[in-house]
């Protein structure tokens, strides 16, 4: 049986696709996943399948669809992939200065070279990313909503979410406590 994180794209933000989790998770648990649970507001669920990963998020994409009328992205990682995604991280909490905060994006498949190009590095100095493949940390300096390099991440597409690093961490937490 394996560990799966579910992220949901673009759930519950700005009043726009809502969802509750308490409806996400009995959906979850309606597929046939055991162990589901939900973290926080915006469309992380924990659960266990012996299907394979790309199953699972073509079904949770269906299922989001027809349940909610939503066209949801789901991103599909595994509770190894996420310590990884975690232990890859080239921006450390512990030596962040005030104000500063860094961020994930979790894409679907590999962002292509040009989409890449349309990411400006060290945007007025400030913030900065590192592309690790199915991952993309972003550093940012100040505010995310104030940051010119976080308003480009649309140009990933829609196979992408983010989550900021205490998300991913709290996911981890909550993976141990099931394993």
């Amino acid at each position: 049986m394996t560990i799966y994180i579910a992220l949901l794209r673009g759930i519950n933000v700005g009043g726009n696709n809502m969802i509750k989790m308490s409806e996400l998770k009995l959906m979850f648990e309606e597929m046939g996943f055991g162990k589901v649970q939900t973290y926080i507001n915006s469309g992380n669920v924990l659960f266990t399948s012996e299907n394979g990963a790309e199953q699972v998020r073509q079904r949770a994409e269906f299922e989001v669809n027809k349940a909610f009328g939503i066209a949801a992205t789901v991103v599909i990682r595994t509770a190894a992939e996420l310590e990884r995604i975690i232990g890859d991280c080239p921006y450390k909490s512990d030596s962040l200065a005030a104000g500063e905060s860094v961020q994930v994006t979790l894409l679907t498949e590999a962002a292509s070279s040009e989409k890449m190009a349309l990411l400006p590095i060290g945007v007025d100095g400030k913030d900065e990313f590192h592309n690790n493949g199915l991952e993309i940390y972003f550093l940012f300096r100040q505010s995310v909503l104030d940051s010119k390099l976080a308003k480009n991440m649309t140009k990933l597409g829609s196979t992408a979410t983010s989550r900021n690093l205490n998300t991913i961490n709290k996911l981890a937490a909550l993976i141990k406590k099931m394993q």
